[in-house]
Order: C-alpha cells, then sequence, then structure tokens
C-alpha cells in the first residue's frame, strides 16, 4: 500500500530546491530522489571547514537528543545538515513522531532551518489528510507573503486540524502573528507551538 503524506509534493520540491542552494557551485554535493523521500549526500571537503566542523555539530546533537527522547525513533530517522539546513527523512509510525522530530531538530543552536520529509506508514490515526495539507498550505502561503515574518524559519505541520509550529520566531509578535493566521484558518481547531523566541541581537 503507498505511503500517504501530508503536503508531500511542495515540501518535496521545497525541499530540493533549498538543499540544492546550499551546495557550493562546482562541487560534488549530489540530490538524489527516491521512492520515499528526499536524500542527500555532501563531500564535507567541498564545504569551507568551519561550516563542515558546525554542521558535523549539529547532526551530532540532533542525534543525541533523538536518542533521548525515544531511541526507536532515532532509529528510523535519517538526519543531513548542510549549511545549517536540517534534512529529516525516514519511515516513522505515526504522526506524532514525524512532528516530534522536527521539534527537536528545532531547539539545537546553530539550525537555520528543518526540512521534514519523513514519511508516515500508519494513516490509521489521519482523520482527513487532505484537510489537513490544505490548511498547511494555505498558512505557508499566509505567512510567505507577510513582510514582518521570516517564513523559512518556521516548519508547520497539521494532524486531525491541529496545527503544529515548529522553529525560530524573530520575536514574540511575529510569533503571535504567525498564531493569529492559523487560528483564523477554516477547519483549525487547535494551534499549539513550539517555537523558540529569539533572544536580542540573536540570528543577525
Amino acid at each position: 500500500m503507498p505511503l500517504k503524506r501530508r503536503d508531500r509534493a511542495p515540501a518535496r520540491s521545497a525541499a530540493m530546491l533549498l538543499l540544492a542552494a546550499a551546495l557550493p557551485l562546482g562541487g560534488c554535493g549530489a540530490l538524489v530522489v527516491g521512492g520515499a523521500a528526499v536524500g542527500m549526500t555532501v563531500a564535507a571537503q567541498d564545504r569551507p571547514v568551519k561550516t563542515a566542523i558546525s554542521d558535523s555539530g549539529i547532526q551530532a546533537n540532533i542525534n543525541a537528543k533523538l536518542v533521548d527522547f525515544d531511541l526507536k525513533v532515532y532509529q528510523r530517522v535519517d538526519i543531513e545538515v548542510v549549511e545549517g539546513k536540517v534534512l529529516l527523512t525516514g519511515i516513522v509510525p505515526n504522526p506524532q513522531n514525524r512532528i516530534d522530530a522536527a521539534r527537536i531538530a528545532w531547539q539545537v543552536d546553530g539550525v537555520a532551518e528543518v526540512i521534514n520529509e519523513i514519511e508516515v506508514n500508519n494513516t490509521s490515526t489521519l482523520s482527513d489528510a487532505a484537510r489537513d495539507s490544505w490548511i498547511t498550505t494555505k498558512l505557508r502561503t499566509a505567512i510567505l507573503f507577510d513582510g514582518e515574518i521570516q517564513s523559512i524559519n518556521y516548519t508547520i505541520d497539521t494532524v486531525n486540524k491541529t496545527v503544529y509550529l515548529m522553529g525560530i520566531a524573530q520575536n514574540q509578535k511575529e510569533l503571535d502573528r504567525v498564531v493569529g493566521y492559523a487560528r483564523r484558518i477554516d477547519y483549525v481547531r487547535r494551534v499549539v507551538p513550539y517555537v523558540r523566541v529569539s533572544s536580542p541581537g540573536e540570528g543577525g
């Protein structure tokens, strides 16, 4: 039976474009498109040494947090980090595992973006995947065209009409705007923000 996922095509396109942009020109990084997710391999020597070391540290910290949180989830999730951009792939049993993995990735210092391509192979808890996908797309579009919101800093997941927000807000006002957009979308019954508000001077 084919796997089902919310907002699959837009997420995959975004993952390919953003990660391709992170590769150095003329480098030997490669994008690999598989049946379940987008994977990526990057030769560390094609990136500045400091960047490669930083990315390795980010990946190690995410791995450690996932192990502490749930060893079974850690064993099912693959992580790639390029210039602070985190790509999550793999297959998990339920939507909450997918949300938890992204939430944990955002907790690590140095993470600039999280692209969540984790598949869910148990759709029994997805009451209306099409509607959830519509909600996610509508919210993503709303914050993308709001000049006061840095939309790239947010990951959005919708499960059974509950919107989960993850990422880093520039300030509380920005977070309130994002939450406000989510609450005004039809069919949304709950908004759960797992968002860290930047400290003054953080992120430049």
